[in-house]
């Protein structure tokens, strides 16, 4: 209980300064309806209800059948089982993430189902299959995390000379939204259990990189689908129109069964996956089963409640916000506030909290989650700033921003300890969780609809991109912080492990 009540500490002070942000802009630049903020009220209650339940079932779950996984999978001695398992848990994982069939489904209406859903659900999800047997083979193998991602983005960058603005900026975004709430605890956890049957070192810094690689899958994918399909240009515009309902409860209402389908969806390939594994590997007695199984039922309510208060509480209020906003002679508060809201959006992102919690564990307690959470907001505030800016701007691309940033994070991932370059790839995967893909984007289509000149759909979904980008910077500079600081032992001495 004392475990729990703790989550609920943390997450309350997580998602309370972006409720206070909202309504401080209630009451001065941006007027709301009463039923609108008392629907943005009760979706922040459910957040962080179901976020402290989810938590809970990440640690009592999802996390040990991961680690239990990813050990007997490096047990066996055999590549072909590592292949094969790497291929078949990468490839369910992905279909099963909700926020994979959220941005699957804004491409496919933006663009009159030229994209459909299918499409692009089955391009990432190969992807990320193909991308995360081969980070499995990195962490036995015991290859430079460094050299790889070079290749891979090296790889990118030459794609990226045949994909149009459009789909550079999905498949950015797809690789953000692929690594969200469900599958990075489950991801980062295989990660732990491989590299755990590693003697030395070398275990900690092959606790990390994993997610990092995977995304990489769900960019090349959707580009190389670009190139295939031979899709020349596609145009978008804000779906729908804002609610104009007085009902408070109806909405969360109608939302619950959706939630609930989308969630259990994900969860269903783990729970397979583990059967057969319990029966086959695993042999677990009553007690720890029952644990987990407990703390997969935890997982699925409090996902299904912060899902719902995100979904039928935040997303109009963030459309509503960014469209006043953007309305205003002076666009500098649009950036303004565009950062701010980047700087405490990022703390109610449950990918975040799992990913901030196994740093801190293992370098034991060495690299305190304060400090991580500090880096990544500043990281993530910068990139939605600057995604503003882009609205107002027109002449700026988002090539302009992704080129160079991700030219530095290669770079720095040369200079910084190796424990921060994995980490610091994970981190942008995780940054773009589910309260990214809809209060901020949201936020973003709701700007780019009012400004003259701004396209919904480039400008919308280049958003997520940044968010994706600029956390690897913000933690590699972290890492060489203390590099620099530590001048013997610790972490910076594990750079030539």
């Amino acid at each position: 209980m004392n475990i729990l009540f703790e989550k609920f500490r943390e997450v309350l002070v997580s998602v309370l300064p972006i409720t206070l942000i909202v309504v401080i802009l209630n009451f001065t630049l941006v007027p709301l309806e009463l039923p609108i903020m008392l629907r943005f009220l009760l979706g922040a209650l459910l957040i962080v209800v179901g976020l402290t339940i989810f938590l809970f079932g990440v640690d009592l779950g999802i996390a040990p059948i991961g680690n239990l996984m990813g050990t007997h999978i490096t047990k066996s001695n055999k590549v072909w089982i590592v292949i094969v398992s790497g291929l078949l848990l990468g490839f369910f994982i992905s279909v099963a993430e909700p926020d994979l069939h959220i941005i699957a489904g804004q491409v496919a209406i933006v663009s009159d189902n030229i994209i459909t859903k299918f499409e692009i659900i089955l391009y990432v999800s190969v992807g990320i299959a193909l991308l995360l047997t081969l980070g499995f083979l990195r962490i036995i193998y015991n290859k430079s995390l460094s050299i790889l991602l070079t290749i891979l983005y090296g790889l990118i960058l030459i794609v990226s000379l045949f994909t149009t603005e459009e789909f550079l900026a999905i498949s950015f975004d797809a690789s953000g939204a692929t690594t969200g709430a469900m599958t990075v605890p489950f991801i980062l956890a295989l990660a732990l259990g491989i590299s755990s049957l590693k003697k030395g070192r070398a275990s900690e810094d092959d606790s990390f990189g994993l997610v990092g690689i995977a995304s990489t899958g769900a960019i090349l994918a959707v580009m190389l689908m670009s190139v295939v399909k031979g899709t020349k240009e596609i145009s978008g515009s804000l779906d729908g129109e804002l609610s104009n309902s007085t009902a408070i409860i109806l909405p969360f209402l109608q939302k619950l069964p959706t939630m609930l389908y989308e969630v259990a969806l994900a969860l269903l390939p783990i729970v397979i996956v583990f059967i057969v594994f319990q029966i086959i590997a695993f042999k677990l007695k009553k007690r720890p089963l029952k644990r987990i199984i407990k703390g997969l039922v935890y997982t699925l309510i409090g996902l299904v409640l912060f899902l719902t208060g995100v979904n039928a509480g935040f997303m109009e209020v963030g459309t509503l916000v960014g469209y006043t906003i953007a309305s205003l002679d002076n666009k500098a508060i649009l950036v303004g506030i565009g950062g701010l809201l980047g700087l405490v959006v990022i703390l109610a992102e449950p990918a975040v909290y799992v990913l901030t919690k196994q740093i801190e564990d293992v370098t034991s307690g060495y690299l305190k989650r304060r400090v991580v959470l500090v880096a990544l907001s500043l990281g993530v505030s910068l990139a939605v700033g600057l995604s503003m800016l882009r609205i107002i701007v027109p002449e700026i691309k988002l090539w302009h921003y992704l080129l160079p940033g991700y030219l530095l994070a290669i770079v720095l991932s040369y200079l910084v300890p190796k424990l921060f370059v994995g980490m610091s790839f994970d981190s942008g995967g995780v940054s773009s969780g589910p309260m990214t893909a809809t209060f901020i984007l949201a936020f973003a289509q709701g700007a780019a609809a009012s400004t003259e000149g701004a396209d919904v759909l480039v400008d919308g979904f280049g958003l997520i991109a940044m968010v994706a980008m600029m956390p690897i910077i913000a933690l590699e500079i972290l890492g060489l912080i203390f590099k620099l600081k530590t001048v013997k032992g610790g972490i910076s001495e594990d750079e030539h492990a």
